[in-house]
């Protein structure tokens, strides 16, 4: 059984083209470099969603710092955290701040 094993890989690895025995199913190494791009198109991929991601938070931190105690409490009012008389008071004690 041994033998007729080995026979019968010996005449199969005898009918493979030199070509494809040597080099593989890629002929002569001639498009190795393509197996290249795969990565690099990944790695840039990713390196956009984060230089995308990291420029988005720091633009939404911008907008918060410049948006100040008003907004906020604006915000805060909208969604009705707060209501109307404790809105009018926090604005005058945030507005008399501003003044001094």
């Amino acid at each position: 059984m041994l033998t007729s094993l080995s026979t019968v890989i010996g005449t199969a690895a005898a009918q493979v083209p030199a070509g494809v025995a040597a080099h593989g199913p890629w002929g002569d190494g001639a498009y190795w470099p393509l197996f290249l791009l795969f990565p690099l198109f990944w790695i840039l991929v990713i390196g956009l969603l984060i230089f995308i991601g990291r420029r988005a938070w720091r633009r939404n931190r911008r907008w918060a710092a410049a948006q100040g105690g008003e907004g906020v409490l604006r915000e805060r009012y909208a969604r009705g955290e707060i209501d109307e008389t404790e809105f009018r008071q926090r604005l005058e004690v945030l507005r008399s701040d501003q003044l001094r």
